[in-house]
């Protein structure tokens, strides 16, 4: 038996192991680039998402990286006797990645990053259990962790009486529980689904209706206006965003060209909350309540009290299904100087074509680069395009020149 003994430089370092890092770490590797991947695979999704859930991605806008050839979906549904149906269940998706990490990166280096420093040619990277690593590039693609919305009304309230949709990997502790579920996209709905199924007594507290999507939210309807009819019929590959805009989401390289204001512009269509709408049949006995405004929330003897405009109610706990805002601050991988030489715009690092940001060698991938190249990178459909034009970029050896979207 060999033991494992830990390497201390390489090429490039990729920062998480979800479907952004092992896409990337997968094409540097096949490109012939000297790659060294850090974290747990799929440790978001494994730990920070229910059981039960359903991925709201269809089928082919699943693919980690790979579209076809041995590592694709489809092979993957041979090999396990799954059939390529939609929606994808968590527990089948988490299992991809593991096998798509098995054999694309299996020198895999579980330990987690802690802080990443500019070093003499390169950078540094401290690791939680003391060691370095230097590497010439680093690729952060740590996801949505510790990105987590949380409204500012629900600041200083106790764990146990407020929580995040992320905090949780099921909901049999509320059975019998009177929960409020705040949000009315996926993350939400589908939370309320789930807890009603637990059995709690479930009631979704959100700004306005919630927008179903896709054929089965149509398929209740009278008559189809022309335009569900052709958002259905020419639907983009991986229905992200409204059509017929859902096809500039397509391609992310051509958004990376737009001006900002036209970026932001499709960000801001593209990337509003939504459920999809095989939920709908589901939400039998969830109370909605729409459009009423939470003025404050404070802990009671009984639980957690929601006061609105005019009236207040109370419930055993509030989960948020609020989403994320994606900060890169948040990370706490960068010293303040480190941070501030990062050019950024709300939050997101402003990056090259080839996913480099200000700093030269340092880039990132996934919901980082939505804000330069578009809606598709808060998604798993994005993963090909993202691990295949990083890859090309580093092994060009471009990136000398900065010129950020």
């Amino acid at each position: 038996m060999t033991a494992f003994m830990p390497r201390t430089d390489c090429e490039v370092a990729v920062i998480g192991a979800g479907p952004f890092g092992l896409a990337a770490a997968s094409a540097l590797k096949a490109a012939g680039v000297d790659t060294l991947t850090f974290g747990g695979a799929m440790s978001f999704w494994r730990d920070h998402m229910p059981r039960g859930m359903r991925l709201r991605s269809p089928w082919h806008a699943t693919y980690i990286g790979h579209t076809k050839g041995p590592l694709s979906l489809d092979s993957y549904a041979k090999v396990l006797g799954i059939s390529p149906r939609e929606p994808l269940w968590l527990e089948n998706f988490v299992d991809y990645g593991l096998w798509i990490q098995a054999q694309a990166v299996p020198d895999l280096d579980t330990r987690r990053v802690g802080r990443v420093e500019k070093a003499n040619s390169g950078f540094r990277l401290a690791l939680a259990d003391g060691d370095a690593v230097k590497a010439r590039r680093v690729v952060v693609a740590t996801g949505l962790m510790n990105q987590q919305l949380i409204p500012a009304v629900f600041d200083g309230i106790p764990r146990e009486l407020v929580s995040h949709a992320s905090e949780h990997t099921g909901y049999e502790a509320f059975r019998g529980k009177r929960v409020a579920v705040i949000g009315r996209g996926q993350s939400a709905c589908e939370s309320a689904v789930l807890l009603k199924r637990s059995g709690a007594d479930v009631e979704l507290i959100c700004h306005g209706d919630i927008h179903w999507l896709g054929y089965r939210a149509l398929s209740g309807k009278q008559s189809w206006s022309l335009r569900d009819f052709l958002s259905e019929r020419l639907a983009s590959p991986s229905r992200v965003g409204p059509f017929p805009i859902s096809w500039l989401v397509e391609v992310p390289g051509f958004v990376h060209r737009f001006p900002e204001p036209a970026r932001a512009g499709l960000n801001r269509r593209s990337l509003g909350a939504g459920a999809t709408g095989w939920l709908k049949p589901d939400f039998d006995g969830i109370k909605v309540n729409a459009g009423n405004r939470i003025i404050s929330a404070s802990a009671k003897s009984n639980g957690i009290e929601l006061r609105f405009e005019k009236d207040a109610v109370t419930f055993d706990h509030v989960l948020l299904g609020t989403g994320y805002r994606i900060d890169i601050a948040k990370l706490g991988l960068f010293a303040p100087d480190m941070l501030a030489a990062i050019a950024r715009r709300e939050g997101l690092p402003l990056l090259s074509a080839g996913f480099e940001s200000s700093i030269p060698g340092l880039h990132f991938v996934g919901a980082s680069a939505v804000g330069s190249f578009g809606p598709l990178m808060r998604f798993t459909a994005g993963t090909p395009f993202a691990a295949r034009t990083v890859a090309r970029f580093i092994q060009s050896g471009k990136g000398r020149n900065y010129a950020a979207a």
